[in-house]
């Protein structure tokens, strides 16, 4: 498995919790290194290790730590270059969900070995949705329901949502879209402000 998947784990536990509760997830699951390396590959086994050592670690559930995730990636400071890349998705709510669809495609863009599940947007009724994720890593529906969580909250999108569960490969998420401008998002520009012309004319 891509070792940015073990690293954006770990760094999600420094930044949120500190890095003495993440050197406490190093001792609980034993690991032999006490950082993962973005561009190394390992043992997909790993990452349930890991998992579990997180969740004891912070009492928490597996499920609410991958959402946790999905969080972080979206709102912490650190990651804003990931949310810029979700934000040129589409100018509402709406149009990023059908953007998603392209997510692996430009993930791999940036990094060309880095494989994603597929992601797949199907419309049930007007502004009702299911997303349904299918492959590895284990749980990754629950990393885009913190994603979409946090990218509703930057739209400023009133959203329900829920994950319905596992079936074989594949999850599902229910989204439904209550009010596209329900509060004001978080600012954000499309194209970088432009530094006035000097001297005079």
């Amino acid at each position: 498995m891509h070792g940015l998947v073990f690293r954006t784990l770990q760094v999600f536990v420094q930044d949120t919790y500190g890095p003495e509760t993440w050197a406490d997830v190093v001792l609980r699951a034993e690991l032999d290194a006490p950082v993962f390396e973005s561009m190394f590959h390992y043992d997909p086994a790993l990452l349930d290790t890991v998992l579990a050592a997180v969740g004891v670690q912070l009492d928490k559930p597996r499920d609410a730590i991958l959402e946790d995730v999905g969080t972080y990636l979206v709102s912490h400071p650190n990651c804003e270059g990931l949310r810029r890349l979700l934000r040129f998705g589409g100018v509402d709510f709406i149009e990023f969900l059908h953007s998603l669809d392209d997510l692996p495609d430009r993930a791999r863009l940036a990094v060309s070995d880095l494989v994603l599940p597929e992601i797949e947007l199907q419309d049930h009724a007007q502004n009702r949705f299911h997303l349904r994720i299918t492959g590895q890593p284990p749980g990754f529906g629950h990393v885009m329901v913190g994603v979409l969580r946090a990218m509703a909250d930057d739209y400023g999108a009133l959203v329900l949502m829920d994950h319905l569960g596992q079936a074989g490969d594949s999850e599902t998420i229910d989204l439904t879209v209550i009010e596209t401008s329900f509060a004001r998002g978080r600012d954000f520009e499309l194209a970088a402000a432009q530094p006035a012309a000097g001297g005079d004319a």
